[in-house]
């Protein structure tokens, strides 16, 4: 049933539908694609999706990797059947229709009760980490753009996405910081 496969479940389905790979493997594609910072699956949840999958036929064995090969180095390969719950599961409408709260919207939100001297660094240190990140994600859009396979495509679009929506929260953290921490609040309300 495609409803009850989870986040993790879909990125393994989805790693396995471009070629057959152990968990270990699986793992390391996912550091190498940075995946983890959109999928957010853990090591131990690829072996669980693993076992999973192929407990409920999603998945068959293509071989084992080495002589002394333990569970981690049993080689798995897609089923008819995990093709199909994979594109039945990518077909769900609440892909498109979901909004999940940003944590540092939230703190945001309830910082009026914050003092202001840690409101001030929590805004600034926002912004320093932001920078940090914007770093990180272009030069992951240099390495996507010099790979190759069927997500690289998606996987550039994503990225250029998070480096244009942290550029715009960035220049918007000074506008943050200018309303809120100098108490400026009458900016806000003369763009009603």
């Amino acid at each position: 049933m495609p409803s009850e496969l989870t986040l993790p479940d879909l990125v393994v389905l989805s790693l396995l539908a471009e070629r057959p790979m152990h968990g270990y493997e699986l793992n390391q594609e996912l550091d190498r694609r940075e995946a983890r910072d959109w999928a957010g699956i853990s090591r131990p949840q690829v072996y669980y999706s693993l076992k999973k999958l192929a407990e409920s036929g999603h998945l068959s064995r293509a071989g084992q990797s080495g002589e002394r090969a333990g569970p981690e180095r049993l080689v798995w390969r897609l089923s008819a059947a995990g093709r199909r719950a994979l594109t039945q599961a990518l077909a769900r409408e609440e892909w498109a229709v979901q909004r999940p709260p940003p944590p540092f919207l939230t703190w945001l939100a309830l910082s009026t009760f914050a003092k202001p001297r840690d409101r001030l660094r929590l805004i600034r240190r926002r912004r320093e980490f932001l920078a940090g990140e914007l770093g990180r994600e272009r030069a992951t859009l240099a390495a996507i753009l010099a790979d190759t396979g069927p997500m690289v495509p998606a996987a550039a679009l994503i990225v250029r996405l998070v480096i244009r929506q942290w550029e715009v929260e960035v220049e918007w953290l000074g506008e943050v910081e200018e309303v809120l921490v100098s108490g400026e609040r009458s900016a806000v309300s003369s763009e009603r």
